[in-house]
């Protein structure tokens, strides 16, 4: 019986956030619009860096690189779960579900990584301020963003290979909006397979080095700052380190509750906030935060958007 039930599991139901219709509706409407300014802000940081020959730098190179990665960050998840706030069945097929899971873990890790790429470049930018432009050229700039990439995508190509491969009972319902480890886990009929704890111990070794290496290049960071004699100087400098640092206290926050203790006896709505949070609205405020206290930014953007008007007008 079991085994007949195994066999034909091709398809998983996402129960999202259960509701009345008219709640479906207003929640299909918040992230459409949550999707759209994701889209708009990420878009505009990459068009300001690409049309301004000020941003032409690292800092801002990489910058534009995350708002990429944000924007596949989030379509990754928003589209589908758009599409189940109008859906009777919420069904997702077994491809559909494992490739979602892996690009929402794979997108995941990049960011991580692109994290402590871009606390690097901060580092030598107050730190080693002389030394910086022969360190941080343009081809290193690339090699970082590739490895970033590559890492990431790399990462868990094997452990969710295997993952896909178990075997999962019936009634194949996810109470989730995503495809993510613990729903997924219990819905496998094999007693705590070892992939599970390869899979938590991955995820909690990148989690933890990547952020003891951040705060570790921001501890020196905030050395360095506190030195400059300059009111002007640690003014920059603090205005241009807070904003990474709150967009890396908003994702690192929310992941480290959800993988590093996934145990913790979070409810399953909680569960849903939180990966909502580090998943959808992160994403969506980072082009704010980014933009809101760097005037070489406001002004690109400016720029960008001054530059869309004339186009549809013109």
């Amino acid at each position: 019986m079991n085994n007949s039930r195994i066999s034909t599991a091709t398809q998983f139901v996402l129960l999202g956030f259960p509701g009345p219709w008219k709640m479906q509706i207003i929640l299909f409407l918040m992230i459409l619009l949550v999707y759209i300014l994701t889209l708009t802000g990420n878009m505009a940081i990459i068009c300001a860096v690409r049309w301004e020959h000020r941003l032409h730098t690292p800092m801002y190179m990489l910058l534009a690189n995350f708002s990429f990665l944000e924007i596949w960050y989030v379509t990754c998840t928003v589209p589908n779960m758009l599409v189940n706030f109008l859906s009777k069945t919420k069904t997702i097929s077994f491809s559909g579900c494992f490739t979602q899971f892996y690009f929402f873990f794979s997108l995941g890790t990049t960011e991580c990584f692109f994290l402590c790429v871009m606390a690097y470049d901060r580092y030598l930018a107050i730190c080693r301020p002389l030394h910086y432009p022969s360190i941080m050229t343009g081809q290193l700039c690339t090699i970082l963003v590739s490895l970033c990439w590559l890492i990431g995508f790399l990462g868990y190509s094997i452990p969710i290979f295997f993952i896909s491969q178990l075997p999962f009972c019936g009634p194949n319902i996810i109470d989730h909006f995503l495809c993510d480890m613990d729903p997924l886990m219990a819905l496998s009929c094999a007693p705590k397979p070892i992939i599970q704890y390869v899979f938590y111990s991955m995820s909690s070794l990148i989690i933890i080095l990547t952020i003891v290496y951040i705060l570790g290049s921001y501890t020196l960071v905030l050395r360095a700052v506190l030195q400059v004699s300059s009111s002007s100087g640690r003014q920059k400098a603090f205005s241009t380190c807070g904003s990474h640092l709150v967009v890396v206290s908003l994702f690192y926050g929310t992941i480290m509750v959800m993988y590093v203790s996934p145990t913790s006896g979070n409810s399953v709505a909680m569960h849903k906030i939180i990966t909502l949070i580090y998943s959808v609205v992160t994403p969506v405020l980072n082009p704010f935060i980014y933009s809101l206290r760097n005037r070489d930014m406001k002004f690109a953007l400016h720029q960008v958007f001054c530059r869309m008007r004339i186009i549809q007008i013109s």
